[in-house]
């Protein structure tokens, strides 16, 4: 298969699957397993970078509410509250993350891990579901420091391929008194500071290495999960407003054990 068409299907399954809690990483690793895009530096650093464009349909989504914010950065005001909240719980995973990587990368990214992963998230997500269902803040800019932090900590399970970024950052936000849709807000925002840091950390260790048709892929997949992304963030909210979590938990489950049966079978690595 064509190193561009590859990743044409990896910037689909980024798109789609980036700011659902059923783990992007997770989904990108299974479909480099099967189109057999998978085992070099370059694949680890383009599933990183090519989430860059998920994030940034984000970007663009919230625009003018990113854009008011930004007006009102002076101490007190609301615009200044809610990036310290943002930057307060980026810091646990960021710091983690940068002592973990290594062994990440090294021991952590493949299917069957991605399957165990996938499987326990999906029983933590009913397990808040069910633990955390009153919620007192509907809105993201009622958060204060210390539920902030509770979403960082929880958002250090997505270090493991498969928790998923949005799941822990979305159950982090259950557990500190979000509702769901409040909590995949915020969860939305918080991907910006954290998929931008990953991206140029990944960046700066295998930048030299790119060939100029790596390049091209990396340029094709970043715009394909950008439009993808953009549709997925509209319609993932839509969802929320009248349904739980509770279904996305359900695949979860389901895909980890199908993910377990081919690994054991040898049609996956």
């Amino acid at each position: 298969m064509p190193l561009l068409l590859k990743a044409v299907i990896m910037g689909i399954v980024e798109g789609l699957t980036e700011f659902l809690p059923v783990s992007s990483t997770g989904h990108l690793i299974i479909a480099g397993d099967l189109i057999g895009f998978k085992g070099s530096p370059f694949h680890i650093m383009f599933d990183i970078v090519i989430q860059l464009g998920a994030i940034l349909a984000v970007v663009f989504y919230y625009r003018k509410r990113i854009a008011s914010s930004l007006r009102q950065l002076s101490p007190g005001q609301k615009g200044f509250r809610f990036w310290l909240n943002i930057l307060i719980a980026f810091f646990p995973s960021a710091i983690a993350g940068v002592l973990l990587n290594d062994y990440i990368e090294e021991y952590l990214f493949s299917s069957f891990t991605v399957a165990i992963a996938l499987i326990a998230g999906g029983f933590l997500m009913i397990l808040a579901e069910n633990v955390f269902g009153r919620y007192g803040i509907n809105d993201v800019d009622d958060m204060d420091a210390g539920k902030s932090l509770i979403v960082g900590i929880a958002q250090c399970l997505s270090l493991f391929p498969g928790m998923s970024r949005s799941a822990s950052t979305i159950m982090g936000g259950m557990a500190a008194g979000l509702s769901v849709k409040a909590a995949a807000e915020f969860s939305f925002f918080l991907a910006i500071p954290t998929m931008l840091g990953a991206t140029a950390f990944s960046l700066m260790k295998g930048f030299s290495a790119v060939t100029p048709a790596e390049w091209q892929a990396l340029g094709v997949g970043f715009v394909v999960s950008f439009l993808v992304a953009l549709l997925a963030v509209d319609r993932f909210l839509a969802y929320l407003t009248k349904h739980s979590l509770k279904s996305f938990a359900y695949y979860r489950i389901v895909a980890g054990v199908i993910m377990l049966i081919l690994v054991y079978t040898g049609l996956v690595g």
